[in-house]
């Protein structure tokens, strides 16, 4: 796990029997990325990310203190892809009335995750969701498709994930794409 103090990377690292580092090791089989929308990326973070860029070692985004700022996912994603490389988001977050993180949809079948239930559960979209989403979901399926199918475990793409760790959203999503690269 890499990223400034204030995106918790060690939390993240516990969380996903990582361990947290501030230096580059070519041997990595993953390099997650932990950012905290409302502080930004420090250079230190951004030479990090760019000194794996030789390994092509597989590397993902995680985008944490979600209910805690303004700054939200997109914000990440945005500073993400102008400091880092082009990230790819399979899933977009879904809040609450009162502006908390609560769901997931996913951008690839729009099956909304909804966290507020444990365990979380499934469901269909809704049209408000399909057309609220339409256009992230045409970028990412073009994105996705031209990449190819084990672009990530190749080091050649890199997801965006929401994480509220408590809550437990985008545990399972991060966990998902770490068994890609158990062989």
């Amino acid at each position: 796990m890499y990223g400034h103090e204030s995106a918790d990377p060690l939390s993240v690292a516990q969380a996903f029997s990582g361990t947290y580092s501030q230096e580059v090791h070519s041997q990595s089989d993953l390099a997650i990325f932990v950012i905290n929308p409302a502080t930004g990326i420090d250079q230190n973070t951004i030479d990090m990310w760019q000194g794996f860029d030789e390994f092509q070692v597989p590397r993902m985004v995680v985008v944490t203190q979600l209910e805690k700022s303004e700054a939200d996912f997109d914000d990440a994603v945005m500073l993400a892809n102008r400091v880092f490389d082009q990230v790819i988001t399979p899933y977009l977050v879904l809040h609450d009335d009162q502006g908390l993180p609560v769901a997931l949809i996913s951008l690839a079948d729009l099956r909304i995750i909804d966290y507020s239930t444990n365990p979380p559960k499934e469901i269909d979209c809704e049209e408000e969701h399909r057309t609220l989403v339409q256009e992230f979901r045409a970028e990412y399926l073009e994105k996705f498709e031209s990449d190819g199918e084990n672009s990530f475990a190749a080091g050649l793409q890199f997801p965006a994930i929401p994480l509220w760790i408590d809550k437990g959203i985008g545990v399972d999503k991060v966990r998902d794409l770490i068994k890609q690269l158990v062989i």
